[in-house]
């Protein structure tokens, strides 16, 4: 009996790094160069909601609501996909983060958030309407990955609004057929919040990526 504990215990040794390899094991990075792409794993729990929030309730800003749906490359919607958005505050800056985090993360700020798509293929963020840089000529956006469990994460085209006055023709151009499908949104307002609705195509227009989407 205790010559198997012996062995039992001698087994769990030699295994314990294969587990704690699948443990940290991520999907590879594609669509490449991508920079700060491992952010989108920092902190990200094992179960989000299909309705999160990034900005806080109080956070000072005009509320938004970021949705969408995500495909396939067939237009079947899928479920179980992370959708990833980190964006500035009002002001134009990415507020420090409040919790010690990795170095890429860090860069994102604060206002960043996941949510996994339900069975329709729905997410949703609750949060503000991000504010441009202060003194460039960039325009407001909101910063999308895809993380598809599994298989590859990569970020796809910053969502832009067509209201704003710094979005030039050019784009405009490039954000209506860019990386995951059109980025650019038309916001809308009622009762004092903006929607913005932004689908996602897996895959589309994203070098590397591993084959389609199964639907």
């Amino acid at each position: 009996m205790k010559r198997r504990q012996i062995l039992l215990g001698l087994l769990s040794v030699a295994l314990l790094p294969l587990v704690r390899a699948a443990k940290t094991r991520r999907e590879p990075i594609v669509g490449l160069p991508c920079e700060g792409c491992e952010a989108v794993f920092d902190g990200l729990s094992g179960n989000p909601s299909s309705h999160a929030r990034i900005a806080p309730a109080h956070e000072p800003g005009e509320p938004l609501t970021l949705w969408g749906t995500v495909t396939d490359s067939d237009g079947h919607p899928q479920a179980g996909v992370i959708v990833y958005a980190y964006h500035t505050d009002r002001g134009g800056l990415y507020p420090p983060t409040a919790t010690p985090v990795g170095e890429a993360a860090r860069r994102h700020g604060r206002l960043r958030g996941w949510a996994r798509t339900n069975t329709r293929g729905r997410y949703k963020f609750d949060t503000i309407r991000p504010g441009s840089y202060p003194g460039r000529d960039i325009p407001e956006h909101i910063h999308v990955h895809v993380i598809e469990p599994g298989r590859a994460t990569y970020y796809i085209d910053d969502v832009m609004f067509r209201d704003d006055l710094k979005l030039t023709p050019r784009q405009e151009e490039l954000l209506s057929h860019g990386r995951g499908s059109a980025g650019l949104a038309t916001p809308k307002q009622h009762r004092g919040r903006w929607f913005v609705r932004r689908n996602i195509v897996l895959g589309a227009g994203i070098a590397g990526y591993p084959g389609r989407n199964p639907g």
